[in-house]
Order: structure tokens, then C-alpha cells, then sequence
């Protein structure tokens, strides 16, 4: 039998083409190959010991440990999640990002659009699932009703950004190098913002009811980020043109050591009384890379669009993944 000339089969597969590498993820295949003993990986932000190991925070440690001790008094177990996962998780993120000090000191969060459910959210699979799951959303929902809808982001972003549009179905003609872009660095300097660039395409190039994916703080990949004056003509000229912001967060109480300033511009947008969207990321900021915890936000401007909104979410959570895992 072994041969003999196998038959009945066709070579199904042959026409699949390689697809190229992810450059991000291709350094650090690269770096993990390399033998110098003085290698320094640079393409991938993660916390590292003195002797370039990896660090896990204290904090996280206690976490870890507490979640233990729960087990024996049944407060842990590994039942399914529901379909947007950890309620007190998903409350506990947006608070962090609109009202961290209430956090701190274990009030009620003034923020009244949180308090009374008009901020529909999910526990999402770290920054990038709440992004693509967002994206979804849009696609299932605000491009369904407005077939023009366009999404902008700035020029450069983060590289994974554009094959998320791509994936959700709102790059144009599926072609993710058609996707809108604002001018965002200096093209002389490189090293700071070309803001009058940014404000005349926000002022000229959306329409109402675009989409504008904006970097809450420490921008991806320049690391330049808006002062708060310049944060407040950008929501002026946002709300002049009805335009709907998007916020991608993954380095929240990393940019400048400060939970508050980090979150400022969300909060901002929040106090002027924007609905948006929110993808937040605990990858970076915790050091829980390989966990893959994030939150997906939207607010809105009442409870009972709220429940709406959420219903879509778990339409698009439903199908792709069901649930999201309990540790992590």
C-alpha cells in the first residue's frame, strides 16, 4: 500500500499565497535568533529586568495570588463568561479613564453618563480585539445607515490600524492603502506635531458623521501627542463638522506617569458632551502582554441608546470569539 499511487485526493491548497511577515513581530523573530550577548530588542515596548528579562509588576503578582486564595472559597471558577464578559471589569476601565480618582478614593464616579449606563462596553481581547470588535461595530451599524462613511486616522499610525479597517469591511475597495489618513507629524522635523496641517483636513476633508481615530496619548508611532490647547481646538473643530471620535488607548498612565493627564483628552471630549468610541489596552501600561486584557467602550447620550449599542457588541462578540477568557 505505501507505494502504491494515492488517488482521489486534488491539491486544495496550492493556490494559497505566503502572506507577508508582520514587520513589528518579524523583529522579534529576528531578535530571538540573534546570538550577540549585547542584543537590545527595540521593536516591541515591554517592561524588562536589568539583565533585559522579562519583568512582571509586583502589583500584578498580588493579583495573581489573590485570585488563588478565591478558588478555595468558590469566588473563582471557569464557567463561560457572558458575551461581553466581566460587567465590574468593563465599569472599572471606563471609570480608570474618565474618573480615575474616584478609584483611588472609592466614591461614585461624577461622571453621570457612566453612573447611569449610558456607556455601552465589552471585555475585549487587549487593545486590538476592543478595536476590531469597535470597527465591527461601525461597519454592522453607522456604515449601514451612511454607505459614505469613511474612517480617518493619522499619518503615520500604528501599522496594525490599517489592516484592522481593512479586515472590518471600511477600507475602501478592501484596499486598506485607500483608508483616509491626517496629516499628524512634521514632515522638516519629524519631531513635532503639524498641527495647522491636521486641523485644515479635519475642517475640510470629512463629512459629518466620519470617523476620526484619534491616539488618547502617547501616539504610535511618533510618541508626539497634542498639548491640551491644541486637544481643544481639535474637539472644536470635531464638533463644528459633526465628526465622531474614536479613541485608541493603550498607554494610559505610561506617557506621562499620570493616570489623569493620560486620560485627559477622553475626558475632555466627554465633558463636551461627545459620544465616541473607546479602545483601551492594559498590554503596555501593565506589563500583561500575553494576556491579552482590553475594554471597548462607546458612549452615548442616554441608557436607552445604550442598551442598544450594547446588543450590537455582543452581535459582534457573539460570532467571533463567543466570550472573552476569565484570567486574562
Amino acid at each position: 500500500m505505501a507505494n502504491e499511487e494515492k488517488t482521489g485526493g486534488s491539491d486544495v491548497f496550492s493556490v494559497v499565497e505566503a502572506s507577508p511577515p508582520d514587520a513589528i513581530f518579524a523583529v522579534k523573530n529576528a531578535y530571538a535568533k540573534d546570538t550577540d550577548a549585547n542584543k537590545v530588542n527595540l521593536g516591541i515596548g515591554a517592561y524588562r529586568d536589568e539583565n533585559g528579562k522579562p519583568y512582571v509588576l509586583n502589583v500584578v503578582r498580588k493579583a495573581e495570588e489573590f485570585l488563588v486564595t478565591r478558588y478555595e472559597k468558590g469566588g473563582v471558577s471557569k464557567e463561560y463568561q457572558k458575551i461581553p464578559g466581566d460587567a465590574e471589569f468593563v465599569r472599572l476601565s471606563q471609570t480608570l479613564m474618565l474618573d480615575p480618582a474616584s478609584l483611588r478614593s472609592g466614591t461614585q464616579t461624577k461622571y453621570e453618563r457612566v453612573a447611569n449606563g449610558s456607556m455601552a462596553g465589552i471585555q475585549s481581547l487587549s487593545g486590538t480585539g476592543a478595536l476590531r470588535v469597535l470597527f465591527n461595530f461601525i461597519k454592522n451599524t453607522l456604515a449601514k445607515k451612511n454607505p459614505n462613511l469613511r474612517i480617518f486616522m493619522s499619518n503615520p499610525t500604528w501599522g496594525n490600524h490599517k489592516k484592522i479597517i481593512r479586515d472590518a469591511g471600511l477600507a475602501p475597495n478592501g484596499d486598506m492603502k485607500q483608508i483616509n489618513t491626517y496629516p499628524y507629524i512634521d514632515t522638516k522635523t519629524k519631531t513635532s506635531l503639524d498641527f495647522d496641517g491636521m486641523i485644515e483636513c479635519l475642517k475640510t476633508k470629512p463629512n459629518p458623521g466620519d470617523v476620526i481615530l484619534l491616539h488618547a496619548c502617547a501616539h504610535n508611532p511618533t510618541g508626539v501627542d497634542p498639548t491640551p490647547e491644541q486637544w481643544s481646538k481639535i474637539r472644536a473643530v470635531m464638533k463644528e463638522r459633526k465628526l465622531v471620535p474614536f479613541f485608541d488607548c493603550a498607554y494610559q498612565g505610561f506617557a506621562t506617569g499620570s493616570l489623569e493627564k493620560d486620560s485627559a483628552a477622553v475626558r475632555a471630549f466627554a465633558d463636551d458632551g461627545f459620544d465616541f468610541l473607546l479602545a483601551q489596552s492594559y498590554a503596555k501600561n501593565l506589563g500583561l502582554y500575553g494576556e491579552r486584557i482590553g475594554c471597548a467602550s462607546i458612549m452615548c447620550q442616554s441608557p436607552e441608546i445604550a442598551k442598544k449599542v450594547q446588543s450590537q457588541l455582543n452581535g459582534v462578540v457573539r460570532p467571533m470569539y463567543s466570550n472573552p477568557p476569565r484570567h486574562g
